[in-house]
């Protein structure tokens, strides 16, 4: 056990999970064998990860969250109270004979999630996407498709509303679009962020 890790006697951590310094795992978690959780962060109440798993440092993951097998979240990720993300393109119970699937039955879709991206409280995560870099998901968002970096999404399905600074204030136009793309400023902290053209387009489609 690495030092500082704190597990609530209510929590069910797997022995081969890996759980790093300084992580908190709070009431009634299940961490399954194989799970990789890196260093400070805090698992809240209730939340499942499943066998595979691999969070990096610093990750904060709020009540009832559930993480299934080919997901992986980098540093510095914000993930709130009941997100759920999904592993199966094409779910189903048995195969067409009526026979239960098993795990040769189907084929995980991996997920990846950025460092510091933040996903709002209620989101569904589908399988098969990539959420960018310092990232917004709006609470409540279904997300199918990719998100940019600094993309903020939201609604069902989660489409590109516009662009966040990794403080979390929505960014401003700085100036008229360039070859290279669209400098945007943030009004809270000042910095300035390029979002290439391609990707600036996207917004509201």
């Amino acid at each position: 056990m690495k030092p500082n890790v704190r597990i609530h006697p209510t929590a069910e951590v797997s022995p081969d999970a890996e759980i790093g310094a300084g992580t908190s795992i709070w009431h009634h978690a299940q961490i399954r064998e194989g799970a990789v959780i890196g260093s400070q962060c805090v698992i809240g109440k209730g939340v499942y990860i499943d066998f595979g798993v691999h969070i990096g440092d610093h990750v904060k993951i709020q009540n009832y969250v559930s993480i299934y097998h080919g997901v992986t979240i980098q540093d510095g990720v914000f993930i709130g109270p009941h997100v759920c993300f999904t592993n199966d393109k094409r779910p189903r119970a048995v195969n067409p004979d009526g026979s239960l699937k098993g795990s040769e039955d189907w084929v995980v879709s991996e997920t990846l999630v950025m460092e510091g991206a933040a996903i709002g409280a209620n989101s569904v995560i589908v399988c098969g996407t990539t959420i960018g870099q310092w990232a917004m998901v709006g609470a409540g968002s279904v997300v199918t498709r990719d998100v940019p970096d600094y993309g903020l999404v939201w609604g069902n399905p989660a489409r590109l509303q516009g662009f966040v600074c990794p403080c979390g204030e929505q960014l401003q136009e700085s100036g008229p679009p360039g070859e290279s793309g669209v400098l945007m400023r943030c009004p809270n902290c000042g910095k300035e962020i390029l979002i290439p053209r391609d990707v600036y387009q996207k917004i509201g489609g």
